[in-house]
Protein backbone atom coordinates (compact mmCIF):
# COMPACT_ATOMS: atom_id res chain seq x y z
CA UNK A 1 0.00 0.00 0.00
CA UNK A 2 1.51 3.91 -0.50
CA UNK A 3 1.24 6.28 2.26
CA UNK A 4 1.48 9.61 2.32
CA UNK A 5 4.83 10.27 2.77
CA UNK A 6 5.52 8.33 -0.63
CA UNK A 7 2.72 10.27 -2.30
CA UNK A 8 4.67 13.78 -1.49
CA UNK A 9 7.49 12.83 -3.01
CA UNK A 10 5.54 10.99 -6.13
CA UNK A 11 3.64 14.29 -6.06
CA UNK A 12 5.92 16.27 -6.06
CA UNK A 13 8.35 14.81 -8.25
CA UNK A 14 10.88 13.10 -5.63
CA UNK A 15 11.73 9.76 -5.40
CA UNK A 16 13.56 7.83 -2.10
CA UNK A 17 13.94 4.72 -1.50
CA UNK A 18 12.05 4.24 1.72
CA UNK A 19 10.87 1.23 3.44
CA UNK A 20 7.18 1.09 2.89
CA UNK A 21 6.49 -0.20 7.12
CA UNK A 22 8.34 2.86 8.34
CA UNK A 23 6.49 5.01 6.61
CA UNK A 24 3.13 3.53 7.45
CA UNK A 25 3.85 4.37 10.75
CA UNK A 26 4.70 7.75 10.12
CA UNK A 27 1.80 8.79 7.98
CA UNK A 28 -0.77 6.88 10.42
CA UNK A 29 0.68 8.99 13.16
CA UNK A 30 2.04 12.30 11.70
CA UNK A 31 -0.24 13.23 8.75
CA UNK A 32 -3.77 14.28 10.56
CA UNK A 33 -2.18 16.71 12.19
CA UNK A 34 -0.03 17.40 9.29
CA UNK A 35 -3.50 18.41 7.30
CA UNK A 36 -5.04 20.21 10.48
CA UNK A 37 -2.09 22.59 10.62
CA UNK A 38 -2.44 22.74 6.79
CA UNK A 39 -6.54 23.35 7.36
CA UNK A 40 -6.04 26.01 10.31
CA UNK A 41 -3.21 27.55 8.24
CA UNK A 42 -4.36 27.74 4.61
CA UNK A 43 -5.78 31.26 3.12
CA UNK A 44 -9.40 31.84 3.58
CA UNK A 45 -11.98 30.18 0.84
CA UNK A 46 -14.85 32.21 -1.15
CA UNK A 47 -18.35 31.73 0.30
CA UNK A 48 -19.21 30.45 -2.65
CA UNK A 49 -18.73 26.85 -2.52
CA UNK A 50 -19.13 23.46 -4.83
CA UNK A 51 -19.72 20.15 -2.98
CA UNK A 52 -19.65 16.15 -4.09
CA UNK A 53 -18.23 13.23 -3.19
CA UNK A 54 -16.01 10.90 -4.82
CA UNK A 55 -15.13 6.94 -3.84
CA UNK A 56 -12.07 5.59 -2.50
CA UNK A 57 -11.78 1.31 -1.85
CA UNK A 58 -11.23 0.26 1.17
CA UNK A 59 -10.70 -3.42 2.21
CA UNK A 60 -12.52 -4.52 -1.19
CA UNK A 61 -15.47 -2.11 -0.18
CA UNK A 62 -16.45 1.46 -1.64
CA UNK A 63 -16.11 3.87 1.08
CA UNK A 64 -16.95 7.64 -0.09
CA UNK A 65 -14.55 10.94 0.24
CA UNK A 66 -16.52 13.92 0.46
CA UNK A 67 -15.17 17.07 -0.61
CA UNK A 68 -15.75 20.50 -1.50
CA UNK A 69 -13.76 23.57 -3.21
CA UNK A 70 -14.46 27.11 -3.98
CA UNK A 71 -16.13 29.01 -6.97
CA UNK A 72 -11.99 29.31 -7.68
CA UNK A 73 -10.95 25.41 -7.34
CA UNK A 74 -9.37 26.30 -3.97
CA UNK A 75 -9.91 23.42 -1.53
CA UNK A 76 -12.62 24.15 1.45
CA UNK A 77 -12.38 21.16 3.13
CA UNK A 78 -12.52 16.91 3.07
CA UNK A 79 -14.13 14.48 4.79
CA UNK A 80 -13.68 10.15 4.45
CA UNK A 81 -16.66 8.47 5.50
CA UNK A 82 -18.15 4.53 5.32
CA UNK A 83 -20.99 5.61 4.40
CA UNK A 84 -23.03 7.83 1.58
CA UNK A 85 -26.13 9.11 3.70
CA UNK A 86 -27.57 12.22 5.06
CA UNK A 87 -25.73 12.10 8.36
CA UNK A 88 -22.56 11.30 6.58
CA UNK A 89 -23.18 14.84 4.61
CA UNK A 90 -24.77 17.06 7.95
CA UNK A 91 -21.26 15.91 9.79
CA UNK A 92 -19.40 16.92 6.39
CA UNK A 93 -20.80 20.36 6.56
CA UNK A 94 -20.43 21.08 10.13
CA UNK A 95 -16.79 20.22 9.38
CA UNK A 96 -16.16 22.74 6.80
CA UNK A 97 -18.32 25.36 8.33
CA UNK A 98 -16.26 24.99 11.54
CA UNK A 99 -13.18 25.20 9.64
CA UNK A 100 -13.85 27.92 7.12
CA UNK A 101 -16.82 29.97 8.49
CA UNK A 102 -20.30 29.56 6.82
CA UNK A 103 -21.15 29.80 2.95
CA UNK A 104 -23.62 31.78 1.25
CA UNK A 105 -23.75 29.45 -1.28
CA UNK A 106 -23.42 25.52 -2.47
CA UNK A 107 -23.45 24.04 -5.71
CA UNK A 108 -24.18 20.17 -5.54
CA UNK A 109 -25.40 17.48 -7.50
CA UNK A 110 -28.59 15.88 -7.36
CA UNK A 111 -28.10 14.32 -4.41
CA UNK A 112 -30.74 13.83 -1.87
CA UNK A 113 -28.52 13.07 0.88
CA UNK A 114 -26.32 15.85 0.42
CA UNK A 115 -29.30 18.34 -0.13
CA UNK A 116 -31.09 17.20 2.97
CA UNK A 117 -27.87 17.30 5.15
CA UNK A 118 -27.52 20.94 4.17
CA UNK A 119 -31.39 21.78 4.76
CA UNK A 120 -30.62 20.45 8.06
CA UNK A 121 -27.62 23.12 8.38
CA UNK A 122 -30.61 25.62 7.43
CA UNK A 123 -33.15 24.46 10.03
CA UNK A 124 -30.08 24.15 12.90
CA UNK A 125 -29.26 28.17 11.76
CA UNK A 126 -32.98 28.93 11.94
CA UNK A 127 -33.07 27.48 15.39
CA UNK A 128 -30.39 29.68 16.50
CA UNK A 129 -32.14 32.74 15.44
CA UNK A 130 -30.43 33.89 12.16
CA UNK A 131 -32.35 34.67 9.28
CA UNK A 132 -29.27 34.19 6.82
CA UNK A 133 -29.47 30.70 5.67
CA UNK A 134 -27.30 28.98 2.93
CA UNK A 135 -28.64 28.91 -0.64
CA UNK A 136 -28.55 25.12 -2.48
CA UNK A 137 -27.99 25.07 -5.93
CA UNK A 138 -28.60 21.79 -7.63
CA UNK A 139 -27.00 21.84 -10.78
CA UNK A 140 -24.55 19.14 -12.10
CA UNK A 141 -22.75 21.09 -14.73
CA UNK A 142 -22.26 23.68 -12.45
CA UNK A 143 -20.31 21.17 -10.44
CA UNK A 144 -17.86 20.77 -12.65
CA UNK A 145 -14.80 22.39 -10.89
CA UNK A 146 -15.06 20.08 -8.10
CA UNK A 147 -15.56 16.98 -10.41
CA UNK A 148 -11.89 17.77 -11.86
CA UNK A 149 -10.22 18.58 -8.59
CA UNK A 150 -11.11 14.56 -7.62
CA UNK A 151 -9.11 13.80 -10.82
CA UNK A 152 -6.04 15.14 -8.54
CA UNK A 153 -6.60 12.81 -5.81
CA UNK A 154 -7.52 10.14 -7.77
CA UNK A 155 -4.46 9.87 -9.97
CA UNK A 156 -1.99 9.61 -6.65
CA UNK A 157 -4.83 7.08 -5.24
CA UNK A 158 -6.03 4.79 -8.37
CA UNK A 159 -2.29 3.12 -8.27
CA UNK A 160 -2.47 2.24 -5.01
CA UNK A 161 -5.24 -0.32 -5.69
CA UNK A 162 -7.40 0.00 -2.39
CA UNK A 163 -6.27 0.60 1.27
CA UNK A 164 -6.38 -2.31 4.05
CA UNK A 165 -7.75 -0.22 6.63
CA UNK A 166 -10.45 2.77 6.65
CA UNK A 167 -7.38 4.55 9.57
CA UNK A 168 -4.90 4.25 7.23
CA UNK A 169 -6.74 5.11 3.75
CA UNK A 170 -8.04 8.15 6.24
CA UNK A 171 -4.49 9.16 7.08
CA UNK A 172 -3.23 8.96 3.43
CA UNK A 173 -5.66 10.96 1.76
CA UNK A 174 -5.14 13.38 4.75
CA UNK A 175 -1.72 13.73 3.61
CA UNK A 176 -2.80 13.89 -0.36
CA UNK A 177 -4.98 16.51 -0.15
CA UNK A 178 -2.82 18.62 1.86
CA UNK A 179 -0.37 18.04 -0.76
CA UNK A 180 -2.70 19.27 -3.62
CA UNK A 181 -2.83 22.60 -1.55
CA UNK A 182 0.29 23.15 -1.46
CA UNK A 183 -0.29 22.84 -5.18
CA UNK A 184 -2.73 25.30 -5.19
CA UNK A 185 -0.46 27.20 -3.42
CA UNK A 186 -3.11 27.90 -0.52
CA UNK A 187 -0.44 27.82 1.93
CA UNK A 188 1.55 30.63 1.11
CA UNK A 189 1.25 33.99 -0.86
CA UNK A 190 4.91 33.77 -1.64
CA UNK A 191 6.70 31.50 -4.25
CA UNK A 192 8.21 29.52 -1.34
CA UNK A 193 9.18 25.64 -2.65
CA UNK A 194 6.27 23.03 -2.14
CA UNK A 195 8.81 20.84 0.14
CA UNK A 196 9.31 24.25 2.44
CA UNK A 197 5.87 24.37 3.19
CA UNK A 198 5.80 21.18 3.88
CA UNK A 199 8.28 21.14 6.15
CA UNK A 200 7.38 24.10 8.11
CA UNK A 201 3.84 22.04 8.82
CA UNK A 202 5.56 19.65 9.54
CA UNK A 203 7.49 21.31 12.40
Amino acid sequence: MMDTILSYCLYFGVHYTVDHATLNRWVIKYSPLIALAAKKNKRAVATSWRMDETYIKVKGEWVYLYRAVDKQGDTVDFMLSEKRDEAAATLFFKQAINNNGFPTKVVMDKSGANFVGLETINVLLMLAGIISFVEIVQVKYLNNIVEQDHRFIKKITKPMMGFNAFYSAKATIAGIETAHMIRKGQLSDENIPAYQQFMALAG
